[in-house]
């Protein structure tokens, strides 16, 4: 393996790390549920 196909392989695209608090994604993902379903109810779409 050369040292160009090693460091490729490692490069971040810009997605969510691996080690990053769960706990912290679930509480701003179920915000955003929240307030989408608060925006949709205000709007009278539902």
């Amino acid at each position: 393996m050369t040292t160009h196909s090693a460091t490729a392989a490692r490069v971040r695209t810009g997605g969510p790390e691996e080690d990053g608090p769960k706990i912290l994604e679930h509480i701003m993902g179920w915000t955003l549920v929240v307030v989408v379903a608060m925006l949709i109810t205000q709007l009278g779409l539902l």
